[in-house]
């Protein structure tokens, strides 16, 4: 049975050279309820005004819940496919590391609804996100 530290490092593996590698996000921790992920803030994150776009802060988002989704999932019988995302900005990031959880609101048979915290290196909020994904069977 693979454990904790060897699902982050999975995942990890798997996200070289996609577009969560594009951003920087890593995988840091789960448990049954939760994953985190830090991504660190570089000029290439942000829009004119020199803080994170806000573009970042909802892809680092749904990176970390539909990661999430993945971990509960039999991936060799199911697809996890993200399907809403709602985002509120609190406060601007400008440097250091962002740091997301997302915990698990709802585990149905075939939806799972996550709510994810961003915070800087502070623990100030940055950002809130829900994010719901289908889980479909691969054969359909």
């Amino acid at each position: 049975m693979p454990t904790k530290k060897m699902k982050i490092e999975a995942l990890n593996r798997a996200s070289k050279d996609t577009f969560m590698d594009l951003l920087g996000i890593v995988f840091t921790a789960y448990t049954d309820t939760t994953l985190d992920a830090e991504m660190k803030i570089h000029p290439s994150l942000y829009q004119p005004m020199g803080v994170v776009h806000g573009g970042a802060l909802i892809s680092l988002a749904e990176s970390v819940g539909s990661a999430a989704s993945y971990l509960l999932v039999d991936q060799d019988r199911f697809n996890v496919l993200g399907s809403s995302v709602n985002s509120q900005h609190i406060a601007p990031a400008r440097k250091g590391t962002l740091k997301a959880r997302a915990t698990l609101q709802v585990k149905a048979d075939f939806k799972h609804v996550w709510d994810v915290t961003i915070k800087d290196d502070t623990g100030k909020l940055i950002s809130i996100s829900r994010v719901t994904n289908s889980v479909k069977p691969k054969n359909q």
